[in-house]
């Protein structure tokens, strides 16, 4: 298990990476990360940043199409 210190910037607080979990979540400087909270506390994921655009265009194509998958669920 890998452990990180809070560390105080300017007037809020931050954390110091260890640069193997960067390289593991795939993220880097100016990347946004979310954290989605669970009942066993929170998980933090890396944001990808054209993943909106991509729900948005899903969610299009299953409104168009949606009978057909309908069907297909049967």
């Amino acid at each position: 298990m890998l452990q990180v210190k809070l560390t105080a910037i300017g007037d809020t607080v931050g954390i110091v990476w260890p640069k193997e979990v960067l390289e593991k979540m795939n993220a880097d400087k100016g990347d946004s990360l979310c954290f989605l909270e669970s009942s066993e506390g929170f998980i933090l994921t890396a944001h990808r940043r054209d993943f909106d655009e991509q729900m948005h265009a899903a969610e299009k194509v299953l409104n168009k199409y949606r009978n057909a998958y309908r069907e297909l669920a049967k």
